[in-house]
C-alpha cells in the first residue's frame, strides 16, 4: 500500500514521494488575524493536522516538520492591490488600536480556538511581519532577472514574462478578465499583474524601508519566502482552502520558481473545500459565518471537529444544527465503547498496533486514499462493534490489543479522543510500565526464594489498592 495525494497541480491522485528521503515538509496558508476564527477556519486547520498526523504515522522514520503562517500585513480587502486596504489597518481603525496590538489579540484567540479542536500546533508559524527582509531579497532577485518591475515605489511581477503562469489554476492570463476600473487606476503594465511591494500612502502605519522607499509587501509573497526559508526552494507539501488556488496559490508559484530557477516549488498541492449551510457558501461577506467562539457554548469543540471530519477534504461540509446533532449521536456511541474499555482495562500490559488487524489495515487504506476520513471513521464502527463484543464476552485477551488500536486510530491519528481520556490512557500506560517493573521484582525475589521481599511488595500494592494476580500465563495486576 501506499499514501495516494489528489494533486490540485496534476489534477489526478499521484503515490506520495518525498523530495527528500529523510524529511517531509509541509506548509499551510496560516490565518490572516484580523477577526476570530470560523468554521471555514476550523476545516482548513483539522484538515492541516490531520495530514500531519498521518504522515507522522505514516512515515516514521522522516523528519516531518509542518509550518503554517501567520498573516499580520499585506492582505488587502480588495485582490485588485489598487483600491483594497490592508485588512488589519482597516480593523485597527475600528478597534482604536495598532494593528500589531489586533494582530496580537487574535492570534491568541486563533490559537485557543484550535487548542480546542485538538489541533496539533504547527512546528514552526512564522509571521508576515516578521519576514520582511526575505520578502524584499525574493523581490530583489525578480527585478534582476527580468521577472518583475518597480514603477512610483510599487513593485509588481510581470505575469507576460512566465509561460507557466496559470498552471495551477488552469486559468492563463489572457483569459483573465479585468475590470476597467483596474485598468484605468493602476499603474501596472498589465491589469493581471500583481503586486509585490506596495508604496505606503500617508497615515499608513504597516510600513518598512525598501530599495523603493517606504512601503509594505503584498499578500502573496508572504508565503513564498516563509515557506522557502523553513522547508527550501522545493518541497513536499503545499496547503489552503479551494479559494486561494488563484490567486494567491498561482502567484506563489510563479514568483518562486522565477525566483530561484527550480521546479517544482512545491510537489503536491492540496485544497480543501468550502464549508456550506443551506447550500450556501460560509463567508463574512455573506454574513452568515459561524464562529467558533460561539458555537464552544453550544457544542462540545471535539464534536465539531468530528462533524468536519465525516466528510472529505475536498467535498464540501453541509454545516448545519441537524448534522453536528446526528454527527455528535455517533460520535458519542464511539465515545462510550472507548470508555468502557479503558475502564475495563486498567492493569492489564501495554501492546503496540497490530496493523496486520484486518480492521486496521482497512483504516490504513481510507486513510492512504487522499486523507479520506469519511472512509477511515466508519472502520471506527467496527471498532466500537468488536469492542462491545469483547466487553459482554470479558475477553480479557483482547482488551489491551482494543485499546491500543483505539489510541491509535481514533487518538494519534484522527484527534477524536478528550484529552482527559487520552491523559487517563497515558496515565494508564505509564502505571503500566511502573507495575510491572514491580512485577518483575517480585518474581525476581520469589525466583531467588526471598519470599518476605515477594510478600512485602504484594503486601505494599494491596495496602494502596493495586492487586496482584498470578495466573499461568503470568501476572497481573488490576485496582481494587
Amino acid at each position: 500500500m501506499a499514501l495516494h495525494i489528489y494533486n490540485t497541480l496534476t489534477r489526478r491522485k499521484e503515490p506520495f514521494e518525498s523530495v527528500h528521503p529523510d524529511r517531509i515538509g509541509v506548509y499551510f496558508c496560516g490565518p490572516t488575524v484580523y477577526g476570530d476564527a470560523h468554521v471555514g477556519h476550523a476545516k482548513a486547520y483539522i484538515t492541516a493536522d490531520i495530514v500531519n498526523r498521518y504522515l507522522r504515522f505514516r512515515f516514521p522514520d522522516k523528519k516531518v516538520t509542518y509550518v503554517q503562517n501567520i498573516t499580520d500585513v499585506g492582505h488587502m480587502t480588495d485582490n485588485d492591490d489598487v483600491s483594497g486596504e490592508d485588512k488589519l489597518e482597516v480593523q485597527s481603525r475600528k478597534e482604536r488600536k495598532h494593528p500589531m496590538e489586533v494582530a496580537e489579540y487574535y492570534t491568541r484567540r486563533y490559537f485557543e480556538d484550535m487548542d480546542a479542536l485538538n489541533i496539533t500546533r504547527p512546528d514552526i508559524s512564522p509571521r508576515a511581519t516578521g519576514h520582511i527582509i526575505e520578502q524584499i531579497e525574493i523581490i530583489k532577485e525578480l527585478l534582476t532577472k527580468g521577472y518583475a518591475y518597480e514603477v512610483n515605489g510599487n513593485v509588481y511581477f510581470d505575469v507576460a514574462q512566465d509561460k507557466d503562469y496559470g498552471k495551477l489554476s488552469g486559468r492563463k492570463a489572457e483569459e483573465q478578465e479585468s475590470s476597467g476600473r483596474v485598468e484605468e487606476r493602476s499603474d501596472k503594465r498589465s491589469p493581471q499583474d500583481f503586486a509585490l511591494w506596495k508604496r505606503a500612502e500617508k497615515g499608513h502605519l504597516l510600513q518598512w524601508p525598501s530599495p523603493w522607499g517606504m512601503g509594505f509587501p503584498g499578500w502573496h509573497i508572504e508565503c513564498s519566502a516563509m515557506s522557502m526559508k523553513y522547508l527550501g526552494e522545493s518541497f513536499d507539501i503545499h496547503g489552503a482552502g479551494l479559494e486561494n488556488s488563484f490567486p494567491h496559490n498561482e502567484c506563489e508559484i510563479a514568483q518562486s520558481e522565477c525566483a530561484t530557477g527550480k521546479k517544482p516549488f512545491v510537489k503536491y498541492w492540496m485544497h480543501n473545500n468550502m464549508v456550506t449551510t443551506g447550500g450556501v457558501k460560509m463567508g463574512k461577506s455573506l454574513g452568515n459565518s459561524a464562529y467558533l467562539r460561539d458555537l464552544y457554548q453550544q457544542y462540545d469543540p471535539l464534536s465539531l471537529r468530528f462533524t468536519i471530519l465525516q466528510s472529505h477534504y475536498r467535498s464540501t461540509t453541509e454545516f448545519t444544527e441537524e448534522a453536528i446533532a446526528a454527527a455528535d449521536a455517533g460520535y458519542q456511541k464511539l465515545l462510550s465503547s472507548y470508555h468502557r474499555l479503558l475502564q475495563a482495562s486498567m492493569g492489564l500490559p501495554v501492546t503496540g498496533l497490530e496493523e496486520s488487524n484486518s480492521l486496521v489495515r482497512e483504516f490504513i487504506a481510507s486513510m492512504d486514499d487522499d486523507f479520506n476520513t469519511a472512509k477511515a471513521i466508519a472502520t471506527l464502527y467496527d471498532l466500537s462493534t468488536e469492542t462491545n463484543s469483547a466487553l459482554t464476552q470479558q475477553d480479557k485477551g483482547r482488551y489491551a490489543t482494543l485499546r491500543s488500536t483505539w489510541n491509535v486510530l481514533a487518538g494519534n491519528i484522527l484527534g477524536i479522543l478528550p484529552r482527559a481520556a487520552s491523559t487517563q490512557s497515558d496515565l494508564t500506560e505509564k502505571m503500566d510500565s511502573a507495575m510491572h517493573l514491580l512485577i518483575r521484582q517480585r518474581k525476581a525475589a520469589r525466583d531467588r526464594r526471598d519470599f518476605a521481599a515477594s510478600d512485602a511488595i504484594r503486601n505494599e500494592l494491596d495496602a494502596a489498592g493495586i492487586v496482584l494476580e498470578d495466573t499461568k500465563e503470568g501476572t497481573t495486576w488490576r485496582l481494587k
